[in-house]
């Protein structure tokens, strides 16, 4: 009879295990689902333009000829693998979808996934760039109407900090 047990408690126990490993796959593909429908896996593609960039300045300021494209696009491309390696989309999906899957759960992430599915979801991932831009310009604009007064003030604290003379 003892064996019994332990065989019903050893099936239960891996029926439950598979099913957390259903769940935990299921949690796993909505969180990769929603990452796409978000263009996570976009996230990096400004990286490469500013490092592309990068490279065509320095071309530019050691006055590369035509006949030494070539080489900058070697050196671009070169770049781009290093990239690949480093923040590429297979790179960070597992990382992401972990990260995901601990701040939503799947009810959670079925709704995100509805709501990004939704015209008005889709507005919001093809408007976030240019509101992410703007908001930083905006910001930008009003700190540089700060930095003259923080100046002074930081000017203000060193000197009282400076040591007293005897």
């Amino acid at each position: 009879m003892p064996r019994l047990s332990v065989l019903c408690a050893t099936l239960l126990l891996a029926g439950s295990c598979s099913q957390v490993l259903a769940d935990a796959r299921s949690h796993a593909a909505d969180a990769e689902r929603f990452l796409l429908l978000a263009r996570a896996d976009k996230l990096a593609v400004p990286v490469y333009g500013q490092v592309r960039e990068m490279f065509a300045q320095r071309f530019a300021e050691s006055k590369g000829s035509q006949a030494d494209q070539a080489l900058l696009e070697s050196y671009q491309a070169k770049a781009d693998a290093a990239l690949d390696k480093a923040v590429g989309w297979d790179k960070l999906k597992p990382d992401m979808i972990s990260l995901y899957t601990r701040h939503f759960n799947e009810q959670e992430m079925r709704e995100l996934i509805a709501f990004y599915e939704s015209p008005l979801g889709k507005k919001v991932v093809d408007s976030m760039p240019q509101l992410t831009a703007q908001s930083a310009q905006l910001t930008q604009a009003r700190l540089e109407a700060a930095v003259p007064e923080v100046n002074q003030l930081l000017a203000e604290m060193s000197g009282k900090l400076q040591p007293k003379q005897p």
